[in-house]
């Protein structure tokens, strides 16, 4: 049955791999006796939106920097824990191999020769995968879903990208931190639920709170409700930091003495959760089509067969032809 309502997915690509290779059992393997759980799981997942949610865009965003110099220039600690010498696959533009990365997120070697071939075979299908030199998977979604002049679909499991959500424009995220079948829709009155904010005020109230997940500190003592409190009496974290200033300032002592211990920190943080949301990526939502068949069949077949894709390949085509 033809789509009749434009409608774009993004695919936050490293979060679902990631999901995949924890979740599925690494006897999950291909020809040559290596995994390949995280790919067929990823072909699964896509297929599984793709079927449930019918877009009729998609792009699988990647990143070609997980730790961008210029957010750890402002924010030293910001992934630090999480940082791995290995070597990782850029991709530039809508397709195609770019340049390689030194540092890369820390992944087991059974995960790290599965990314070129999770990169092979979305390319052989034809499903964009599109990435930004110096930027995060993130930021291309943030640019793409800003942009789109169509309802938008993000899924992921990083809770940043809740600053995305925008009922006005049909942006919503696909939650899948609970597993993929559990995954939630969320929307500004399940963020105002979850958190008593509106999506446009998460970067605020993530700065505030922190995110260890991501080496942000967030405000000593200033915990969900502190911060949320703060965001809902006063409004953004310069106004906060405005009346917080005053001498006859309504911010309890402890508070006001938190926020200032944490000014420089405060200066920064911001800039580093927020997602960019006007970069030139050489592609714009309406050039995302959602293929109907592989784009390259012999590329295609010949990966399903070298990796045992097997029934994942079967889905993946199938749910690609409704």
């Amino acid at each position: 049955m033809p789509r009749t309502t434009e409608r774009l997915l993004l695919l936050d690509t490293a979060s679902l791999y990631f999901r995949a290779f924890h979740g599925m059992p690494d006897t999950i393997t291909g020809p040559d006796g290596r995994p390949v759980n995280a790919v067929r799981g990823l072909l699964d997942f896509i297929a599984k939106f793709v079927t449930e949610y019918e877009p009729t865009h998609i792009a699988c965003c990647w990143d070609n920097d997980w730790r961008p110099a210029w957010r750890v220039e402002l924010l030293p600690s910001y992934k630090a824990h999480r940082v791995d010498n290995t070597v990782t696959t850029s991709v530039v533009g809508a397709g195609g191999k770019g340049a390689e990365s030194g540092q890369a997120e820390e992944a087991p070697d059974d995960l790290s020769h599965q990314v070129p071939i999770i990169l092979d075979t979305l390319l052989a299908l034809g499903i964009h995968v599109v990435g930004k030199d110096g930027y995060e998977a993130d930021d291309v979604i943030g640019t793409l879903a800003t942009n789109a002049s169509m309802p938008v679909d993000v899924v992921t499991g990083d809770r940043d990208l809740f600053q995305l959500v925008d009922d006005e424009r049909a942006v919503r995220l696909l939650y899948v931190a609970r597993g993929i079948s559990k995954h939630e829709r969320v929307d500004n009155a399940w963020v105002q639920a979850k958190y008593g904010i509106n999506g446009s005020q998460y970067v605020d109230f993530a700065t505030l709170r922190g995110d260890p997940s991501d080496g942000l500190p967030g405000v000593a003592g200033v915990g969900e409700k502190t911060a949320a409190s703060l965001i809902n009496s006063y409004g953004s974290l310069t106004d906060i930091l405005t009346v917080a200033s005053r001498a006859d300032s309504p911010v309890s002592a402890g508070v006001r003495n938190k926020l200032a211990a944490a000014v420089d920190y405060l200066a920064v943080a911001p800039e580093v959760v927020a997602v960019a949301r006007e970069l030139d990526l050489g592609v714009c939502a309406a050039d995302l089509w959602l293929p109907k068949e592989p784009a390259d069949p012999r590329r295609w077949a010949e990966l399903v067969e070298a990796h045992g894709l097997g029934s994942s390949a079967e889905r993946i085509v199938t749910a690609l032809a409704r």
